[in-house]
């Protein structure tokens, strides 16, 4: 039985990870920092099915026993601050959890199971202010947020440990992946969570920033198998993961409104404050690569995704009103 060890687990992409390894047959473990409320939500359905190991980013020595009990064969690391907006007024904190805590994962590795294999969670931010497009592997970075430059930082840290030390770690140059996990503060599901909410009249507006900022959006559960396929592999290297596809954000404002039968322009409002300091146009990515070594593919398309989010935000809304109206 294969053994994998998962940080950021709890999050939109280590829950659709664990699920998916838990299907092939693995024993997964997560990486768990401790907090006095645990948030267990994106995991609920396979919570008793993984080993909890508790340890911290930060702490190196924390790290060194998590890889020491879980012995894993393959180590997926995709905790971070993930919040490019949140990057601004905390870029310090961004830097240890998004930059440096991505080298003491690989110390942890090298240390205790240097043949254990590395996937390090890369992001189309860092390609920010785009000097070719579409982006690919080879395309140079030039990131736009604290955020962005401290994946640049992560990125490159695990090329070097893969050249320095022979390690098998790649890099997964993810553009943006979304689902019903997804976090309110990330557009698409503010989106979904605000139409649900004016769906169900417990809103009235909306308020947005950059409609004409495009994005390469595609479905969180697609891009965890492209992780694993990276893992799989005879050599370890680097690829994007994108659809190849850019939409506008007042496109998927269009797709998430008309699908309750509403009229996006009647209920949004554009707010200076959801404006980034320096915005990223145009983010696209060049995926051929993954799709003719790693033989991965997408199966849910943009439509289909957006409509997927709404659903289970008006699931959720519902019942969350139903709730409070019972107990008031």
């Amino acid at each position: 039985m294969k053994r994998a060890l998962i940080t950021g687990i709890t999050g939109q992409d280590g829950s659709y990870l664990a699920e998916f390894l838990l299907s092939k047959g693995y024993k997964v473990f997560g990486l768990r920092r401790r907090t006095s409320t645990p948030n267990y939500e994106n995991v609920q359905q396979v919570k008793d099915k993984i080993t909890w190991i508790s340890g911290d980013l930060t702490d190196l020595a924390s790290l060194i026993e998590a890889v020491r009990i879980s012995d894993p064969d393959e180590v997926y690391n995709l905790a971070a601050q993930s919040f490019v907006a949140a990057s601004w007024p905390q870029p310090l904190a961004t830097g240890h959890l998004t930059a440096i805590s991505v080298t003491n994962m690989l110390e942890a590795v090298r240390i205790v199971k240097p043949s254990a294999r590395f996937y390090q969670a890369s992001s189309s931010e860092m390609f920010g202010k785009v000097v070719e497009t579409p982006q690919r592997e080879t395309t140079p970075f030039y990131p736009r947020s604290p955020y962005g430059v401290a994946k640049v930082y992560g990125h490159w840290i695990t090329v070097n440990y893969r050249e320095s030390f022979n390690m098998f770690a790649c890099s997964g140059i993810l553009f943006n992946h979304e689902s019903p996990r997804r976090g309110l503060e990330f557009v698409t599901r503010k989106v979904s969570d605000g139409v649900a909410r004016i769906k169900l009249g417990l809103k009235h507006e909306l308020r947005m920033g950059n409609l004409e900022a495009l994005r390469d959006w595609g479905f969180a559960g697609d891009y965890v198998k492209a992780m694993w396929l990276m893992l799989q592999q005879e050599e370890p290297d680097d690829y994007v993961i994108s659809t190849g596809e850019t939409h506008s954000v007042r496109e998927l404002l269009e797709v998430a409104f008309s699908y309750v039968g509403l009229d996006y322009q009647q209920y949004v409002v554009i707010d200076p404050e959801f404006v980034r300091p320096a915005e990223v146009d145009l983010l696209l990515g060049d995926c051929s690569k993954a799709k003719e070594k790693l033989g991965w593919k997408l199966d849910v398309g943009f439509k289909q995704l957006i409509e997927m989010m709404v659903d289970e935000d008006l699931k959720r809304v519902r019942a969350e009103n139903n709730a409070f109206l019972l107990v008031n």
